[in-house]
């Protein structure tokens, strides 16, 4: 199998469980620790290790949904090394690695890293045919054309996914450069959701039928998740993510997510834990 092998190993395994199947496995954990210089605070590489390793202290049962995460649910892949070449090939890299678990039928969710991860899987599902909306969960818009000399930085992930596809919801966003608002007004973009602004019943029917979600952890309040490269004062707080993400399940599909720019703050493991039980909450969503 190109690009990623089969994991085993306990100690790596989303929930600790040592008995998971790819073959029979629904959803894939995916694990991508890329990083950039470009963060106020660097480290996102070590988000996906820092999110595995709190979830498995986890317990996984869900009392909302009353039933557990089983062994034969999820898989975990072995991390992706990231290439130290241009930011594309990494994009390259995952896209190849969502086309492969598209192929296999599994709805892969990626651990990242930064969160220009996120076009390598929009770029997949659009290349085998999916007509699909990205729900993109951010304090900032990542609008920007190009930033720091490349066009896939993680503050243009969203402009080279809106470029890939027509159906972008935006939610959460309190930040953007003076570019980034020129260039929603000049394309008369509608369907950005400022943060206070979480209207839930006007959010979900911008979405197709079949959504991807990304989930850059910044668009929670700081002050329950301070573990992020750029954190932005304000923002979205637990419920009220999980009450948006039970009705998007509920009133649509959810056919791939990712969770990104978790970046550890070392001793302090309460948002480590918070983005594992966000991850867990997600795919008891999905396998709904």
């Amino acid at each position: 199998m190109n690009n990623f092998s089969y994991q085993t190993s306990e100690s790596f395994n989303f929930g600790g469980m040592s008995n998971q199947s790819y073959n029979k496995a629904k959803v894939v954990i995916f694990p991508v620790p890329y990083d950039s210089t470009t963060y106020y605070k660097s480290g996102t590489k070590d988000g996906p290790r820092a999110i595995i390793d709190a979830s498995r202290h986890m317990e996984l049962y869900d009392i909302e949904l009353k039933k557990s995460i089983k062994e034969t649910d999820i898989f975990t892949l072995e991390s992706l090394e990231p290439s130290k070449n241009l930011p594309k090939e990494n994009i390259i890299r995952i896209r190849d690695v969502i086309n492969r678990l598209l192929e296999d039928k599994k709805i892969p969710l990626m651990l990242g890293g930064e969160h220009s991860i996120s076009t390598g899987a929009v770029l997949a599902f659009k290349n085998k045919g999916f007509n699909f909306s990205v729900l993109q969960i951010d304090a900032h818009s990542d609008l920007r054309d190009e930033f720091q000399g490349t066009k896939y930085h993680h503050g243009c992930v969203m402009r080279r996914v809106r470029n890939l596809i027509s159906s972008v919801t935006q939610v959460g966003v309190r930040s953007m450069s003076q570019e980034e608002a020129e260039y929603v007004e000049s394309k008369k973009i509608n369907n950005i959701f400022y943060y206070p602004d979480l209207p839930i019943d006007k959010i979900v029917p911008t979405l197709k039928e079949n959504v991807y979600v990304t989930f850059d952890l910044d668009a929670l309040d700081s002050s329950i998740m301070p573990s992020v490269g750029t954190p932005e004062p304000g923002g979205i707080q637990w419920q009220e993510a999980l009450n948006l993400l039970q009705m998007v399940a509920k009133e649509r599909k959810i056919i791939g997510a990712d969770v990104v720019e978790l970046c550890p703050i070392p001793g302090f493991i309460a948002p480590d834990f918070l983005a594992a039980k966000l991850i867990h909450k997600i795919i008891g969503y999905i396998l709904k």
